[in-house]
């Protein structure tokens, strides 16, 4: 059975976005359908604790420290992280990018490392962004990969909003893009999510083989134009085949693609 104080502080803090890091009483309380005296006593209590912060020019509250600590945490312990994390460190040097890897999370990639090249420390504690699976690499890698199902039902639910000029809304034309990463193994993004990067990324299969990551790297959108890309995509493949097999991956592992094993939906 839900608390409903707990659900509704749990809704708070989900109101906070990378697009939306601050919000007043009033934009709380109207997003949420719920009168201001509410939202007041529930917001008081999770600044109290540190998980809420005001700024003391705007008033405006944003996620506090409290909540970065925990997602740390989690980071740190995460299992792909703690493989992948070296892989992850080599293939940015490789390619002279930033390589990232990212886990599903209800309908999103949740990227969990981000390693830039000239980086020699693995930053675990870089949790972030949740970006739309349908315009980043990682995503593309991973939906890629749904059985037929899997794939409709994520598009039921999904509004495809462009973030960009160059944001693929089709469903059509996506569906024939992923169904292209698929057979080549990796797949595309330039300039979808934010403008001025492209990505190649690739998916990471466990012991069910089943895709639960992906890794990418990510540079300026010469990089897809230029003739490196069937080279540097050969060391994202390599890479993730790597961080597959360290997860339990095997060729024996693949699930039944029928309509009815569906995953990560």
């Amino acid at each position: 059975m839900a608390i409903q104080s707990v659900k509704r502080a749990l809704d708070i803090l989900s109101l906070f976005t990378p697009s939306q890091p601050s919000l007043g009483i009033t934009e709380m309380a109207r997003l949420l359908g719920l009168a201001k005296p509410t939202i007041h006593g529930l917001v008081q209590t999770l600044a109290d604790e540190g998980f809420l912060s005001q700024s003391d020019e705007t008033k405006k509250y944003a996620l506090g420290l409290r909540v970065y600590e925990l997602g740390t945490c989690v980071v740190s312990h995460l299992r792909v992280n703690q493989i992948g994390g070296p892989a992850a460190r080599r293939l940015a040097r490789q390619t002279s990018l930033m390589s990232r890897i990212a886990i599903w999370d209800r309908g999103m990639a949740l990227v969990t490392l981000n390693q830039l090249p000239n980086d020699p420390s693995l930053p675990f504690t870089n949790l972030g962004p949740k970006v739309p699976a349908y315009c980043s690499a990682v995503g593309k890698a991973m939906l890629s990969t749904l059985p037929v199902d899997a794939l409709d039902a994520y598009f039921d639910r999904t509004r495809m909003t462009p973030l960009t000029p160059k944001t693929l809304t089709d469903e059509g034309a996506l569906r024939r893009e992923l169904s292209t990463a698929r057979s080549r193994g990796y797949a595309l993004e330039s300039e979808e999510y934010i403008m001025g990067l492209a990505c190649i990324g690739a998916p990471l299969f466990d012991h069910t083989g089943r895709a639960v990551a992906a890794i990418s790297v990510s540079g300026s959108p010469e990089l897809l134009e230029s003739g490196e890309v069937p080279a540097i995509a050969t060391d994202v493949m390599r890479t993730a085949g790597e961080i597959s097999f360290a997860l339990g991956f095997t060729p024996e592992s693949v699930p039944d693609q029928s309509p009815s094993n569906s995953h990560m939906a």
